[in-house]
């Protein structure tokens, strides 16, 4: 493996400070595979699935925002699918990942919160879990992570090379994460120094910088051969950190209070301007991609897609300010809820002469609907008993698309929630930790801000909703919540 001049040029913001960190990176040895003989073989679509961390539905410019600047995302848009009712798999990061990863809804999954486990990384997906990249493997793909993993550590059963990924890049634990200047990053189960960096506030190396050169990497290298790479960008989750190159772009443009710490992460003297850099420079990297992908001649051979893991950050937090980008849009609730705030997410979706240009779509559906639908695509058998279905002749504007009933979450963080959407009803429980059930319900038609609790008005309609909720609970040993669970065992 090597990189080649081009890749090196095409990056000259991030210059020659990285060549080190990358050698030291291409000199970790992957296992030996052997190359079946595709020369028979018809070339199966690629897949690239994008996924922000802590962005809003209303934070890309085809979604409404007016203060954060995302051309290339906008453009993706405008040449793909823009879906207006798409979900993330729940509220926090871990386990709308695994429910991401695996195509069961948040009842279901494995991982029902964020859990730390000694001495680096989170609760791990079992051994028996079977994972979108396990199934793209066996139909002969490439498969690659590259940014944040969250769903074990190495060498467990999580570890991302033992759940389908042929290679892996990047953060395996998402407190380590917290930091875009961390001191190493992860190789496969080898640690690899980023020189330079201390974890503070500045460093030499951006750690989304050489996380996108790995994915343009790994595209280069595989480009004769199907892939499949799923790229949990870190972007913009905090800390606020952005190199000066995208930072002054912002600066000025609005009163910027500095922020001084005192509400976690680190300081910044600019959190505004740093949070809007941020985006847009996770926005150049997918124009990048895109770009990639364009030079190889393989725009339309493969599909991309691009969404965010649950809503946008809860306001201050860290010199956050959802409030004044409007992150959500006209939802209620942010990150850690399940109101629409929480889990309603932007999802775009660009397959070049299959994905009709400038479609927008208003379809119901969630993260694990996304298993399903990549499986369709890459012609691979879906596993019996998940929760999802494949929403591609939706994507390729055809008929036959099975449409859901409902749709479910379940979150034992934040004190405890439920949510469940059938047609344009949605019922919301929360404080379930405190063993008290109280059903909320909302009209998403007619009140999209989820601000009138209707639940007195139309009690059939909650009765249902409750026992659907019931039937998709699953108790856990490892998630329990307690007005749920107290007469139920695992």
């Amino acid at each position: 493996m090597r990189l080649t001049k081009h890749t090196m040029n095409s990056q000259t913001q991030i210059g020659r400070r990285l060549r080190p960190v990358l050698m030291a990176i291409l000199s970790v040895a992957l296992p030996a595979q052997a190359q079946p003989d595709r020369r028979k073989e018809v070339h199966k679509p690629n897949i690239i699935f994008i996924l922000a961390d802590d962005l809003g539905y209303a934070e890309l410019g085809s979604y409404g925002q007016k203060k954060i600047r995302t051309p290339h995302l906008d453009r993706m848009a405008k040449e793909g699918m823009r879906f207006t009712q798409f979900y993330a798999g729940n509220a926090v990061c871990a386990p709308s990942r695994c429910v991401l990863m695996t195509g069961r809804h948040g009842g279901h999954a494995f991982i029902h919160n964020n859990r730390e486990v000694e001495p680096e990384g989170q609760h791990p997906i079992p051994e028996e879990a079977v994972t979108v990249a396990e199934l793209l493997k066996d139909q002969g793909y490439a498969t690659a992570a590259m940014g944040k993993w969250g769903l074990g550590p190495p060498g467990s059963t999580g570890d991302p090379n033992r759940q389908g990924f042929d290679e892996f890049f990047g953060y395996n634990c998402q407190r380590q994460a917290h930091n875009f200047y961390p001191r190493y990053l992860w190789k496969n189960d080898a640690k690899v120094s980023l020189q330079g960096n201390e974890a503070g506030l500045t460093g030499a190396v951006y750690s989304h910088d050489v996380i996108e050169l790995q994915a343009q990497t790994f595209i280069r290298k595989n480009q004769d051969k199907p892939f499949f790479l799923y790229l949990p960008f870190t972007i913009p989750h905090l800390a606020l950190q952005v190199p000066e190159d995208s930072l002054k772009a912002y600066l000025g443009l609005w009163e910027d209070p500095p922020y001084d710490g005192g509400k976690g992460y680190l300081p910044h003297p600019h959190p505004r301007a740093a949070y809007a850099a941020m985006v847009t420079r996770l926005d150049r990297t997918v124009g990048r991609i895109l770009e990639l992908l364009k030079e190889l001649g393989l725009e339309d051979k493969t599909l991309v897609m691009f969404s965010s893991d649950n809503g946008p950050t809860y306001d201050r937090l860290g010199g956050s300010d959802s409030e004044f980008f409007e992150s959500a849009g006209p939802f209620r609730g942010l990150k850690g809820s399940l109101y629409e705030g929480g889990i309603r997410v932007p999802f775009l979706a660009r397959w070049t002469g299959r994905i009709a240009a400038g479609a927008v779509n208003d379809l119901p559906l969630a993260f694990y609907d996304l298993l399903p639908t990549l499986c369709e695509v890459a012609g691979s058998p879906v596993p019996d008993n998940l929760d999802g279905v494949s929403f591609l002749p939706t994507l390729l504007s055809n008929s036959g698309q099975k449409p859901h009933l409902f749709l479910y979450w379940e979150f034992s963080g934040y004190g405890g929630q439920q949510a469940l959407r059938l047609g344009d009803w949605k019922g919301v429980r929360q404080n379930l930790e405190t063993g008290v059930i109280d059903t909320e319900l909302y009209n998403l038609a007619r009140d999209p801000g989820e601000t009138q609790n209707l639940a007195e008005l139309y009690p059939e309609i909650v009765r249902r909703i409750e026992s659907l909720m019931a039937d998709n609970h699953q108790p856990s040993t490892w998630f329990p919540i307690a007005a749920l669970d107290k007469d139920r065992t695992p």
